[in-house]
């Protein structure tokens, strides 16, 4: 007899495992200066953590992020299950995941510019993930547990709830929102990545806003820039050749403080 297990738990650790083995293939790939934002050197001597500490913080969200899915989809656990029992269209799919990125972009702009203009919120909560100057793969997740907790749980159970979806249409939803969050942190420009083909808000993007330039930037996560251009907080810039080698994101309008 087969052991199976169910699309809740499955909902809750399956973004889990996809994070880990996401962040790990681009690990594999680090050593690739040629498509670098920063230089490995960089990377080592500019960040303010530990990588053992990092991988110790991301741990504790994702703990955290597990408890608070398992809770949501035990509460809403009848009407998950009345769901399945319904033919959903490939087009009420489709308008689920959507609502759920506009709902998990909005929520996520908002909250994180606030964190960075409440100077007691930054200094004691968010500048936790700013200690990732040059930022890598399976640092994506790493942030203060209140800030986890707000921006990113929270966040997902309002695209959740909003959006109406299964936890079975969740599995995939926020397995895909997770690998797009590594990538965006992932600091290598590779050559026809998907991401940064159908997504303006990619590595180079958030890039900017990791640089202390670019600090009042660049808002959005994890998917559209849409708030960022529409409030005046987008931050154009150029992606150029380094002469070490790799890349640079530059900005190409003057900042002003």
């Amino acid at each position: 007899m087969g052991f199976v297990l169910s699309d809740e738990l499955l909902g809750a650790f399956a973004p889990i495992v996809v994070y880990w083995v996401y962040s790990g293939i681009y690990v594999s790939l680090s050593s690739l200066e040629s498509y670098r934002l920063h230089s490995k050197v960089d990377e080592d001597e500019k960040n303010l953590v530990s990588k053992s500490n990092v991988v110790k913080g991301v741990l504790l969200q994702q703990l955290i992020q597990a408890i608070v899915a398992i809770l949501l989809f035990t509460v809403t656990g009848s009407d998950a299950d009345s769901s399945k029992t319904k033919q959903f269209s490939l087009l009420v799919l489709a308008s689920q995941c959507v609502t759920a990125m506009l709902v998990l972009d909005t929520w996520q702009y908002f909250m994180h510019r606030y964190m960075h203009h409440n100077k007691f919120l930054y200094k004691h909560i968010h500048s936790q993930h700013h200690r990732l100057v040059v930022p890598y793969a399976y640092g994506a997740l790493y942030n203060h547990p209140v800030e986890g907790l707000i921006l990113d749980t929270v966040g997902g159970a309002l695209s959740f709830l909003i959006s109406g979806m299964s936890p079975r249409t969740s599995i995939f939803f926020f397995s895909f929102a997770t690998i797009k969050t590594v990538d965006d942190h992932c600091g290598l420009c590779l050559p026809g990545n998907l991401f940064h083909m159908f997504f303006k808000n990619n590595t180079a993007y958030h890039d900017v806003h990791h640089q202390l330039y670019g600090s009042k930037f660049n808002f959005s996560q994890p998917f559209f820039v849409m708030w960022d251009r529409i409030l005046g907080t987008y931050m154009p810039y150029s992606l150029e050749k380094r002469k070490d080698g790799g890349f640079e994101a530059r900005p190409t309008k003057q900042v002003q403080d």
